[in-house]
């Protein structure tokens, strides 16, 4: 079978985040620009190959302030490392959904990552077009990836938890 590609409909798609804010609360954020593609030689989409990038500019948690501090060199530093990228290594099927295992790099820090994917189906759109869509959730400790900055307050609360857990409702467009 020939290999059918798959582009990122980020129109219809979104790519969030949340993570722990002293202990108590939760914080989500978003990035606002991203862009991928998948490439399958099955119907079903097992062995797909997956890439994705986020472009860490266009973090947004909804506070300007505390998004500049996430694209400083104490977290991101956008200005040294622009993209977040992920490559699959595997995509295989787990009972109704998939498995999604790749290469996760942020900063310049490469690791293995595994996600839970949903798959929502295939539609054909009001243009005539195929799409393909997907719920992928994850989590990852910022600290294996070099996102190290801590801050404690004075009665001992840390300020940003370690854990972040990543979602993202991604939809592909089938290629010609």
């Amino acid at each position: 079978m020939a290999k059918t590609k798959w582009v990122l409909d980020s129109m219809h798609s979104e790519v969030q985040f949340k993570l722990k804010h002293y202990v108590i609360s939760t914080v989500t954020g978003y990035f606002k620009t991203f862009e991928g593609a998948l490439e399958t030689e099955n119907e079903d989409f097992s062995g797909a190959i997956v890439e994705l990038s986020l472009d860490v500019n266009s973090i947004d948690t909804t506070q300007p302030q505390r998004d500049e501090h996430l694209k400083s060199a104490e977290f991101f530093d956008a200005a040294s490392f622009p993209k977040i990228s992920f490559k699959s290594t595997s995509f295989t099927k787990d009972g109704d959904d998939y498995k999604l295992v790749g290469e996760l790099t942020i900063k310049d820090v490469s690791k293995p990552v595994t996600f839970a994917i949903e798959h929502g189906g295939v539609a054909g759109d009001f243009y005539g077009n195929t799409k393909a869509a997907f719920e992928v959730t994850g989590k990852i400790n910022r600290k294996d990836f070099g996102l190290t900055w801590d801050g404690v307050t004075e009665p001992g609360s840390i300020v940003v938890g370690e854990d972040i857990k990543l979602i993202a409702s991604i939809q592909f467009a089938k290629q010609a």
